[in-house]
């Protein structure tokens, strides 16, 4: 494990716009066509012109190039533009990205998107159906001739081994479903608004791969999310109350695959979040007796319990007493489970929202806020705060 101290960048950039489309499971337009809602949406929320903006960063999934929506919006000369790898866990990343370009002055305002047809187009949960060769898809070869074909099935292999090592029954997950789903029921914008469930709803729910029920995966969405970063000095003479990149981080750990690390000592954790975690706790100059919000990337269940153990809430195979106690609002919006699956990238507004008083389930309050990013592959995180 390497020994860093604590970056520079902390502090020095600003959220200052969210934008976002409705979130549906048919949004009867391109993706194209999402992107460039919510970009829209979101400049005009920081009170920002299309000319203003100067920079752009996206996922290395997303099927609509920088150029392009930068055209779709009316946003004219660029002077950095980025992707980031490796599906959700890119969400926090896009921010980082921005800062940084933000902190060296190499962009002014750059705008970091996600948009796509995750259920009436390419549906990521069906699995890997063809992919071109790459060294990527080597370690696939490894899981995928025994049945592991499915994110569901690749992450069950280190739930069981959780549950197992820590004396633990499926239920254990249940914690974290009930948690998204009440705070989506009183979510106007979330997919499951005026749905919450109960600890007896999740037992009930069918099996996807054993130990992972129905309810503990997130849903399909169709939808777009932006965000608008610049610097501290700027985004205090805009409209709404700047969210600050208190600390950003990305990680990838020893024997990292995407999703597949089965060959690491021990898959009780995810050691790529541990990577984050140290640097944000350094940069931040935080702890997580600090943190008012999470919001943990909940693409299954399971893995929110080791995010809560990584950053140390709590002890290892003590996070489902932790979420049962509530000792920590998570998920205010209802997170992927309950909101809408947009790869992380609708958590950060969420995180925006819940700084700025706005948030639909508010924290009295709340000025300091971890998100994360998609787990089990290289990842991501933000400590956001308040200013001053």
């Amino acid at each position: 494990m390497s020994v860093r101290g604590r970056d520079s960048l902390g502090g020095r950039a600003a959220i200052v716009g969210i934008g976002a489309t409705e979130f549906s499971k048919e949004s009867g337009r391109s993706e194209l066509k999402l992107a460039a809602e919510a970009v829209r949406a979101a400049l005009d929320d920081a009170g920002l012109a299309p000319a203003d903006v100067d920079g752009m960063v996206t996922f290395t999934m997303d099927t609509s190039p920088e150029i392009t929506v930068a055209q779709a919006c009316g946003i004219g000369e660029l002077s950095f533009f980025s992707r980031v790898h490796y599906g959700g866990g890119a969400a926090c990343a896009t921010v980082q990205q921005a800062a940084l370009a933000v902190a060296t002055g190499v962009a002014e305002v750059v705008v970091c998107y996600r948009a796509f047809n995750e259920r009436s187009g390419r549906r990521f949960g069906s699995g890997v159906q063809h992919r071109e060769p790459s060294a990527e898809g080597v370690a696939l070869g490894w899981s995928l001739p025994f049945g592991l074909l499915t994110p569901a099935s690749w992450v069950a292999m280190a739930a069981q081994r959780y549950l197992h090592t820590y004396g633990l029954a499926p239920e254990a997950f249940g914690q974290v479903a009930v948690t998204a789903r009440r705070h989506a029921a009183t979510n106007p914008a979330a997919y499951f608004h005026g749905r919450p469930i109960t600890l007896a709803d999740h037992a009930a729910s069918r099996w996807i791969v054993e130990p992972l029920r129905l309810l503990d995966c997130c849903q399909e969405t169709d939808g777009g999310q932006a965000l608008v970063v610049t610097s501290l000095e700027r985004a205090r003479d805009l409209p709404n109350p700047p969210a600050v990149v208190a600390a950003a981080a990305q990680g990838a750990g020893r024997a990292q695959e995407q999703m597949t690390s089965f060959y690491r000592d021990d898959l009780t954790g995810l050691p790529e979040m541990g990577v984050v975690a140290r640097q944000l706790w350094r940069t931040s100059g935080l702890t997580p007796a600090d943190i008012d919000v999470g919001i943990l990337y909940d693409h299954f269940t399971p893995f929110v319990l080791m995010q809560l153990e990584e950053f140390g809430f709590c002890g290892k195979g003590e996070a489902a007493e932790f979420v049962a106690e509530g000792r920590m609002p998570l998920n205010t919006h209802g997170g992927q489970l309950g909101e809408a699956y947009l790869h992380g990238m609708n958590g950060m507004a969420e995180a925006v929202r819940q700084i700025r008083g706005t948030a639909v389930n508010p924290i009295p309050s709340a000025g300091r806020v971890l998100v994360t990013a998609g787990t089990g592959v290289p990842t991501s995180g933000l400590v956001l705060t308040a200013d001053g």
